[in-house]
């Protein structure tokens, strides 16, 4: 037997995923941040690692929110593995994108890995993926919106497109910290 029992990591990674299906449906991500401890850390290879429970919630709060990110409802986990030694829950993720009723799913995988540290919480999260997969999945989720709307939407969305880019820049060029600064 391990350090930690599958049950109890099971049950974890069960309330996880329910806080993640919340937060994508309806932007509130205050469970999914609660999955972790106070001192939690979460290691994102674009926008930088965050350290305790405040950042991640300042993190995803200001990831999940612009368009066209906040249309990303649906994460899929498709398989997992449990090391009930280190407590570690290594699964793919698809992150999909809205159905646009075009007979295509938009989506991306992403491979994250969680550090369980007891009484259903996890001490910390590392994603990994291919920012350049996910760049090019929601350039053509965009097209495919962009070609379905009115001009109106269209100039509205695009607008929209425009600052959310923007931020997206300066966080790759100074971190998640950036969007605090001014312009």
């Amino acid at each position: 037997m391990g350090r930690w029992h599958r049950d109890e990591l099971e049950e974890a990674f069960d309330k996880y995923r329910a806080a993640a299906r919340k937060g994508s449906s309806t932007g509130d991500w205050e469970d999914w941040v609660n999955c972790f401890t106070e001192d939690g850390t979460y290691i994102e290879h674009v926008d930088g690692d965050f350290w305790g429970r405040d950042s991640i919630r300042k993190w995803i709060n200001e990831l999940m929110t612009p368009w066209p990110i906040c249309e990303m409802t649906a994460f899929i986990y498709d398989w997992y593995t449990i090391d009930e030694d280190k407590g570690w829950i290594i699964t793919r993720v698809m992150n999909r994108m809205n159905d646009l009723g075009d007979g295509r799913i938009y989506e991306e995988r992403n491979m994250s890995i969680l550090r369980y540290a007891g009484n259903g919480m996890f001490s910390g999260q590392e994603d990994v993926y291919n920012p350049a997969n996910f760049e090019k999945m929601m350039t053509e989720w965009v097209m495919a919106k962009l070609e379905k709307s009115t001009p109106e939407e269209q100039e509205r969305l695009g607008k929209e497109l425009e600052i959310t880019l923007a931020a997206r820049a300066k966080v790759q060029k100074g971190g998640i910290a950036a969007l605090g600064e001014a312009a």
